[in-house]
C-alpha cells in the first residue's frame, strides 16, 4: 500500500470521528435519553445509531468501494480491500451514566491488517490517531497535535494497570489475571473503555486489558499503541484484534504482562 492511499483515508477518519463524537453530546446527560436492550444485553441509545448513520454516510460518499463494519448496523460489502470498522459510541454504558470516558472508534484495515486507527473522547474534547507509518498523535481541542509515547516504566510494581469490568474476569474465569496484576502493580483502576487505551498510549498508564472484546471496540487500537512504541494484542502476544480478549502495555513492560495472562 503507498502513502496517497492512507492520507486521505486517515483524514476522512479523524474528521468524521470528530463530528460524529460532536453529534453524541447532543444526547450526553440529556434527562429521559431512550435507552434500549440489544440481543446481547448491552445497552443502546438514540445517540449511538445517529452518530454511526453519520460515520457511514461521510465514508460511503468518500469512499464507495470501501467495506464497513458497524456495531449497530449491517455490514456493508466492498471491493477495494479497505474495510472501515467503527464504533460510534465505546462506553455506552459511562454515556448513559453521565461519565465522560467514552469514545467514537474508527478503525480502518486493508487485507485484513489495521491501517489507521482514530480515537475521539468528545466530552473531554481529546483526540488520538496514527496510521502505519506516519507516527501516532494526541491532541487536545484544537491545539497543535503533540507525538503520542508509551510512558518508560519498567517495573510492574511502578505501573497502573485499567480495566473496563472486574466482573469480566470474573464471568469469564479469569479473575486471577485480574488479582495478580492488582497485587504487582502500583495502582489498579477502572478507567476503562476506550479511555484506558489512551491512558497507555499517551503514556498517563502502562497496562489496559478486558477478557472480551468486539472488533469495532479494538480495530481502532493497533495502530494507535504501535505507532506510540506500545504493544496491542491478545493475551497469548499475538498482534491481532480477532482473539476475543485484549491488551495493551508500553514495551518494557509487554512481556512480564503476557507471563501473567499467557499462564491463566
Amino acid at each position: 500500500m503507498n502513502a496517497p492511499d492512507i492520507k486521505p483515508r486517515l483524514e476522512l477518519a479523524l474528521d468524521a470521528a470528530r463530528r460524529a463524537g460532536r453529534l453524541t453530546l447532543k444526547h450526553f446527560n440529556r434527562p429521559g435519553l431512550d435507552i434500549e436492550q440489544k440481543r446481547d444485553g448491552t445497552p443502546v441509545t438514540v445517540a449511538d445509531r445517529q452518530a454511526e448513520e453519520f460515520l457511514r454516510k461521510m465514508i460511503v460518499e468518500a469512499f464507495p468501494d470501501d467495506a464497513i463494519l458497524g456495531e449497530e448496523m449491517p455490514d456493508r460489502p466492498g471491493s477495494s480491500g479497505f474495510r472501515w470498522i467503527i464504533d460510534p459510541i465505546d462506553g455506552t454504558k459511562s454515556f448513559i451514566h453521565g461519565v465522560p470516558l467514552f469514545g467514537t472508534l474508527v478503525g480502518v484495515e486493508f487485507d485484513k491488517q489495521s491501517v489507521i486507527g482514530v480515537i475521539v473522547l468528545p466530552a473531554l474534547d481529546e483526540y488520538v490517531y496514527a496510521a502505519v507509518g506516519q507516527g501516532a498523535w494526541h491532541q487536545r481541542g484544537w491545539s497543535e497535535p503533540r507525538r503520542a509515547k508509551v510512558s518508560e516504566v519498567d517495573r510492574l510494581k511502578d505501573a497502573t494497570f485499567c480495566t473496563t469490568s472486574v466482573s469480566e474476569f470474573v464471568i469469564r474465569g479469569r479473575d486471577t489475571v485480574y488479582d495478580e496484576l492488582r497485587e504487582r502493580c502500583r495502582l489498579a483502576r477502572g478507567w476503562g473503555d476506550c479511555y484506558g487505551y489512551v491512558l497507555v498510549a499517551t503514556g498517563r498508564a502502562e497496562i489496559m486489558i478486558e477478557p472480551q472484546l468486539s472488533l469495532w471496540d479494538m480495530a481502532a487500537l493497533p495502530p494507535i499503541l504501535a505507532e506510540a512504541g506500545g504493544y496491542f494484542g491478545d493475551w497469548k502476544g499475538t498482534p491481532t484484534i480477532y482473539a476475543g480478549d485484549s491488551l495493551a502495555t508500553n514495551a518494557h513492560l509487554r512481556e512480564q504482562v503476557l507471563a501473567i495472562t499467557r499462564g491463566k
